[in-house]
């Protein structure tokens, strides 16, 4: 008989906690979980899936705008914000409700509230303590905010989805994926969208190509963009707030914004006090299996701030449980792992930026195709996307494609599995493309871009 409650507690039931546990419990594990909030975790409550749902909504003034050049009339265009906050709740109580189902099927008993180590072997949990051979955290992260006068005026991504009414004038500060993503959603709902940051250019780490067209395309929509630029204070007036900025200048605002960051959602866990090795961020510290330098405590996800993507953490608990549960020891590979921004217009990026490859290859050769989509030829729409392909000259391997424009993650979920079985450029060039579509640009571009 086992000395301990469990053989494994998980502290978190996001997307990576919950894949976990429920894996471990259909190989037999006795399992625990803990949840500060609800089951679903960012993804799914707070984060990606509320998100996307958002854009959605808010893409439909732009397809009404559109329909006119189709030969479509549209008397009148109204939108009732709290309606679809409304309904964006009932699909996450939806999705939450399956998160319970898929750990209950797989016999995980559910403890809620914040749980806390007391020891590498015990978890402290509303006025309770449990144990197991193994402690798995999965805390995810947190919005981070500077400290600035008035910054307890701001919202974060968080409360920004569950705003009662829609501001009619916003300061969203950031330039990462969340940021842009924000103020597209806005923008295109009708506020008045200011976007500062510190940065020269919008999304860090992402080929200055996309940046670029990003930039230019969020201008083109009305998003007043301010780089290099920062509030220094935020004022708290009758009716709204003024926001002083680093350049001087001031913004009135309904809303402030903040989408500078997420970090280890560690504090208060007790991981220090038990010998867990944290990064200066707070991240906890792990091996290729996802172990800590405490033999019985592992991490997965955010938490661990490697490739802060739901489906890393998915992976990641999968090869936790796999690994520890099921006799298969598999890790996850962190390379060309595909990612998407869902900007207006959005972005889908797999492998190495232009920069990135400059660094790994001796020589590269860059492929380019820029265009106005198909989508709005006979529409008084000026979006344009672009296609980017980087090539390894000596192998001709393609190392890394980008995209920005309509269906780009779409796109770039099926140029990823090319990528990742490292196709090369003639590889690209010999498979027939689907005519007309944006995606057939990938396998059509013949010209190397002159550097």
């Amino acid at each position: 008989m086992s000395k301990y409650d469990y053989e494994l507690i998980t502290i978190g039931a996001g997307s990576g906690g919950v894949r976990a546990s429920r894996l471990a419990g259909a190989y037999g594990a006795k399992v625990a979980i803990v949840e500060e909030i609800r089951e679903g975790g960012t993804c799914v409550l707070r984060g990606c899936v509320p998100k996307k749902l958002m854009v959605y909504g808010s893409h439909v003034r732009e397809e009404l705008s559109d329909a006119k050049g189709y030969g479509w009339t549209v008397d009148s265009l109204k939108h009732n914000w709290r309606q679809m906050i409304e309904a964006k709740n009932v699909e996450l109580d939806r999705l939450h409700g399956i998160y319970v189902n898929l750990l209950e099927s797989a016999n995980v008993e559910r403890f809620h509230g914040r749980g806390m180590l007391v020891d590498k072997h015990t978890v402290a949990v509303s006025g309770q303590t449990i144990t197991a051979d193994r402690i798995l955290i999965a805390v995810g992260g947190w919005p981070s905010t500077p400290t600035i006068p008035g910054v307890e005026y701001a919202i974060s991504s968080n409360e920004a989805m569950e705003l009662p009414d829609m501001p009619e004038r916003i300061v969203i500060v950031g330039s990462g994926y969340i940021a842009v993503e924000f103020a597209g959603i806005f923008n295109s709902f009708g506020s008045k969208v200011d976007l500062a940051f510190r940065a020269d250019k919008v999304l860090r780490g992402f080929d200055s190509d996309i940046r670029n067209t990003l930039t230019n395309e969020m201008t083109k929509k009305g998003i007043n963009i301010l780089p290099e630029t920062l509030p220094v204070r935020i004022e708290k007036m009758a009716n709204d707030f003024k926001v002083h900025l680093s350049n001087h200048e001031t913004i009135d605002a309904d809303q402030v914004l903040y989408a500078t960051g997420r970090a280890p959602n560690t504090s208060g866990l007790g991981l220090a006090e038990v010998g867990v090795q944290l990064d200066e961020n707070g991240a906890i510290t792990v091996d290729e299996w996802n172990k800590s330098n405490v033999d019985s405590i592992y991490a997965i996800g955010d938490v661990t701030n490697r490739i802060n993507l739901t489906p890393v953490a998915i992976s990641e608990g999968r090869a936790f449980s796999e690994t520890l549960y099921n006799n298969n020891p598999i890790k996850t590979d962190y390379v060309d792992v595909p990612s998407a921004v869902f900007s207006q217009p959005p972005i889908g990026s797999v492998g190495l930026s232009e920069h990135e490859a400059k660094e790994s290859y001796k020589d590269i050769d860059v492929y380019l195709s820029s265009f106005r989509p198909m989508k709005y030829t006979m529409t008084n729409n000026t979006e344009r996307g672009l296609q980017k392909l980087i090539v390894d000259r000596e192998t001709q391997r393609v190392v890394g494609a980008h995209m920005i424009g309509v269906d780009a993650p779409e796109v770039i979920q099926g140029i990823g599995i090319a990528v990742k079985m490292k196709a090369t450029k003639a590889d690209f060039d010999a498979t027939i493309g689907i005519h007309p579509t944006a995606a057939e640009e990938f396998v059509t571009m013949r010209e190397k871009r002159l550097d």
